[in-house]
């Protein structure tokens, strides 16, 4: 509905008010209770006008809830943390665990609305954005969180009085600046800019209310019926996936047509002598990009995957050996914690983004989801093969914000993975690095192989291909990681 066709401010008489929002109040306590049982994550956010009432009516809706479960964020301009990082990375960072509900006052649409019309972000900045939005919600709702979202609408005449009533109390005055006054003026231009997001915005997943706001009494009561009725519907469907019958399929593996690792030259290799003559330099360049990177606000994000007893750790170390530490941090990452179960399974890689200027290593990612999370069956077929997507625009975002993204897989083949296990066994200082379940994966040998090839096949792009490392060599492995990062790095700084 455009904002323009809102002409008529139903008003509702205190006594008829006081009656439902009573009503509405209690059902509203029992739904949130149930979304907690069922572990549904839920958003509400607010957006709109200045003075339409956004603060009041957020007070109304959480007066008698549970305040253990929910959080409300006030969203303002970007501070200097989150401007050295991804756009969507401070909301993601705040994104509710499952059961819980997160209030935004104002929310990641504030780029393509406020931000826009004041240009304090570049033109491209919020037409990417959009896109940014669209992915963001729906990666969210798909992993079923329910999104409700509302903008408060009043006229201008409207707000021009409110403006007024606000300025003439001294308790309240310091909350109308001029930039209140000067978008008061450019009415008009924010009719325009909130109908078209609200047009480009509105989809099933993530619906619109507009709210006329000109009549307190009404707001309140459309608000409260429009949450209550989602969060109905998100419990509805939430049982009935709980009560159909679901059975894991098995996985299908699918032979990718032209391998990457079938076209590996695994007999590559350096001499011990040529490999200390190359280290240094090579370790040398690295300290000098680490510098240049930090002046120049370039983050850097290096991923690590491949075989159980690839090298992962060494060609790691090596790479950061002569690095400043306060540059870099390396991000192990192991079996999610029962915190990081309960979010979406990119929340925990979205908290170790970097700041622009700043160099983070992962050891293992966010590919475990088609990898050891596909063939252990830890997801389901439908979230493994939607990851795809989901990492795709993910690590997108990254480049979008002049990420410089490196993925390497070390590569190994099944002879030397097995003199690598015997030799871990066998030396008391490595056996802590061997465990059962390195060779029950060693069984399942053939599967993450397609498993690995297919994931290579979907998820190298232009700016974000894997670099398939032959690793049989040690020192060819860790000399190919450094070369490849600094040409990457030389190439991104210009």
């Amino acid at each position: 509905m455009p904002l323009q066709s809102i002409q008529e401010w139903p008003r509702i008489e205190k006594a008829a008010f006081k009656t439902k929002i009573d009503r509405l109040q209690i059902r509203l306590k029992r739904l949130q209770r149930t979304a907690i049982e069922l572990e549904i994550p839920v958003i509400i956010l607010f957006e709109g006008w200045g003075a339409s009432g956004k603060g009041t009516q957020i007070n109304r809706l959480i007066l008698d809830l549970d305040p253990r479960h929910f959080s409300v964020h006030s969203i303002l301009m970007e501070k200097e943390e989150e401007a050295y990082r991804p756009f969507l990375w401070r909301f993601w960072t705040k994104m509710p665990a499952r059961g819980r509900m997160a209030i935004f006052d104002r929310s990641w649409y504030r780029r393509v609305h406020v931000d826009r019309v004041n240009k304090t972000v570049p033109k491209q900045s919020w037409q990417n954005a959009f896109n940014e939005i669209a992915q963001f919600e729906r990666t969210l709702a798909d992993d079923g969180t329910t999104i409700i979202k509302f903008f408060l609408h009043i006229s201008e005449g409207e707000q021009k009085k409110r403006f007024r009533r606000l300025e003439a109390d001294s308790a309240t005055a310091w909350r109308v600046t001029k930039m209140d006054w000067r978008n008061h003026k450019r009415y008009e231009k924010f009719v325009k800019v909130s109908s078209e997001m609200i047009e480009r915005t509105d989809v099933p997943h993530a619906r619109w209310t507009i709210v006329p706001a000109d009549q307190q009494r009404y707001a309140t009561l459309k608000i409260f019926e429009t949450t209550i009725a989602s969060l109905q519907g998100a419990i509805r469907r939430k049982r009935r996936r709980m009560r159909s019958d679901y059975k894991p399929r098995s996985v299908r593996l699918r032979k990718v047509t032209s391998s990457r690792l079938d076209k590996a030259n695994m007999n590559q290799a350096l001499s011990r002598e040529d490999y200390r003559d190359m280290l240094r330099p090579l370790q040398d360049r690295i300290r000098q990009l680490e510098h240049r990177v930090y002046q120049e606000r370039v983050p850097v994000v290096i991923l690590y995957e491949g075989w159980d007893a690839a090298g992962k750790g060494g060609n790691i170390k090596r790479l950061t050996q002569r690095m400043d530490p306060r540059g870099y941090e390396v991000i192990p990452i192991a079996a999610p914690n029962d915190i990081e179960k309960r979010h979406h399974y990119l929340w925990r890689f979205w908290n170790h983004v970097p700041k622009a200027g700043h160099i983070a290593i992962f050891d293992r990612t966010w590919y475990g989801r088609v990898l050891v999370e596909r063939i252990e069956g830890f997801a389901s077929e439908a979230e493994w093969r939607r990851a795809y997507r989901e990492i795709n625009e993910f690590e997108a975002q990254l480049t979008a914000a002049r990420t410089v993204l490196l993925k390497f897989w070390l590569h190994i083949d099944q002879d030397e993975q097995l003199r690598r296990f015997k030799e871990r066994q066998a030396i008391p200082d490595k056996n802590w690095k061997i465990t059962e379940e390195d060779w029950r994966n060693r069984d399942k040998w053939d599967d993450y192989y397609q498993a690995v090839d297919e994931m290579i096949f979907r998820t190298s792009k232009e700016n974000t291909p894997w670099t398939v490392v032959e690793a049989n060599s040690k020192l060819f492995a860790r000399i190919k990681v450094l070369r490849t990062t600094i040409a990457a790095i030389e190439a991104a700084l210009g």
